[in-house]
C-alpha cells in the first residue's frame, strides 16, 4: 500500500523532470539544435504536422539548423512555417535546402531567457510538490482507516519527502546546466 504510494508520486515527479527538460530543450540557446524547432507545425495535404515528419531537419553548423522537405513542393510551406514561427528565425532557401541561421543572443536577451527558465524550474517544483502532497494526503486518509499505523504513516512520509528532495535536487541541477548554456557566448 505505501509502496504503491511511493512508486506513483515517484513516476509523477519523474515525468515533471522529464517535461521540464522537454520545456527547456525548446528554448534556444547560442547554439543550433535540432529541437529549436519542435514546436514548428507544418499544413501538409491539410493536416497540421509537426516539422520533422515532413522534412529533414540537421545541424549544419554551431549557428545553423539545415531543413530538407521530403517533397519539393513543401519547401515554400516550410518555409513560411518557421518564419510564422514566433522564434525569432529568418529562413534562407537555397534550391531544396531551406538554412535557419541563428542570429546571436544580446545579453538582455539572455538575462530575459533565464528568467524564463527559472520560471519553469519553478513551476516544475510546485509540481513536484503537489505531488508530495497527494501522496502523504493518500497516506493520512490509510492512517485514518486504520489501514496503516501511526509510525508508518511517519516513515512514508519520510521516504516521500527524501523522494521530493532528489527530485527538487535534478530540477535545480537542469536549471543550473541551463543557465550556464545561456550565458555561455
Amino acid at each position: 500500500m505505501i509502496d504503491d504510494i511511493h512508486s506513483d508520486a515517484e513516476r509523477r515527479m519523474a515525468k515533471a523532470v522529464e517535461s521540464l527538460k522537454s520545456d527547456l530543450s525548446r528554448l534556444r540557446t547560442g547554439r543550433a539544435q535540432t529541437s529549436l524547432l519542435d514546436a514548428v507545425h507544418v499544413e501538409y495535404y491539410g493536416a497540421e504536422m509537426p516539422i520533422k515528419q515532413v522534412a529533414n531537419v540537421s545541424v549544419e553548423d554551431s549557428r545553423t539548423l539545415s531543413v530538407v522537405p521530403w517533397e519539393k513542393s513543401m519547401v515554400p510551406v516550410v518555409e513560411k512555417a518557421i518564419m510564422a514561427s514566433n522564434l525569432g528565425l529568418s529562413p534562407v532557401t537555397a534550391g531544396q535546402t531551406i538554412r535557419v541561421p541563428l542570429p546571436p543572443l544580446t545579453e538582455e536577451r539572455r538575462k530575459e531567457m533565464v528568467r524564463l527558465v527559472r520560471n519553469e524550474a519553478e513551476q516544475a517544483r510546485v509540481a513536484i510538490r503537489n505531488v508530495r502532497r497527494d501522496a502523504n494526503s493518500d497516506l493520512k486518509d490509510l492512517a485514518k482507516g486504520k489501514e496503516i499505523t501511526e509510525d508508518e504513516e511517519r516513515g512514508g512520509q519520510e521516504k516521500i519527502q527524501k523522494l521530493t528532495d532528489q527530485y527538487v535536487g535534478q530540477v535545480d541541477r537542469v536549471l543550473e546546466e541551463k543557465e550556464r548554456e545561456l550565458m555561455e557566448i
